[in-house]
């Protein structure tokens, strides 16, 4: 398989996600897919939200309009893939991960708008680093379906953070050291509620 640079994922990441969490996802696949397919659906309806209240700021309508298309498409391979093993697609109910990022959003216009998509890069740098950790320990299928993701993923989380830096008309690196202290806190402390975007297992 042709490799990715993800040093800049590792980077921007406060810590690795826990074996203990990869070590569960091998015994929850079903509910790992479901919730994959879910987070790909929540990130296509995110981007269309955005560019539905920032119609204004072209670089988002470009670059969350092409995001819409690939989340659209991973969320169709992925139901793909859990019909082919029988696993049925329902909701279920989300993880503790964005909700407890959304809850540090400021206030303003620009401030919100600047924290969500800071918040979008983490979202998509956390995903694209749990791929990482499951190729090697997953069935050659979805090894190789989480593999072909990476190089979107990483892209995601850059587009994001270029968008922040935009829309704030500078530097957001304060911004992102505060997010990452609450996203580590949250990938790192126990759980107990198993999902994609879930601490380690309780």
């Amino acid at each position: 398989m042709r490799e990715v640079d993800l040093q800049p994922v590792k980077d921007f990441l406060a810590c690795e996600t826990p074996d203990a969490w990869v070590d569960k996802a091998l015994t929850e696949l079903p509910t790992l897919l479901i919730d994959h397919a879910q987070c790909e659906h929540k990130a296509a309806a995110s981007a269309m939200s955005l560019m539905y209240r920032h119609a204004e700021f072209p670089e988002l309508l470009d670059k969350m309009s092409q995001l819409v298309r690939e989340e659209i498409l991973h969320f169709e391979q992925v139901i793909k893939i859990m019909r082919e093993r029988g696993v049925e697609y329902g909701h279920q109910t989300a993880s503790r991960y964005a909700a407890a990022l959304m809850k540090h959003v400021r206030n303003t216009t620009t401030e919100r708008l600047v924290d969500k998509l800071i918040i979008g890069a983490f979202v998509e740098a956390r995903s694209c680093e749990r791929f990482n950790k499951l190729v090697p320990v997953l069935d050659d299928q979805l090894g190789k379906f989480y593999h072909s993701l990476l190089r979107s993923e990483a892209r995601h989380f850059e587009d994001y953070l270029e968008l922040a830096e935009i829309a704030q008309g500078g530097s957001v690196d304060d911004r992102v050291a505060f997010f990452r202290e609450k996203e580590a806190e949250l990938i790192l402390s126990s759980d107990r509620q198993f999902r994609f975007h879930s601490g380690i297992p309780a």
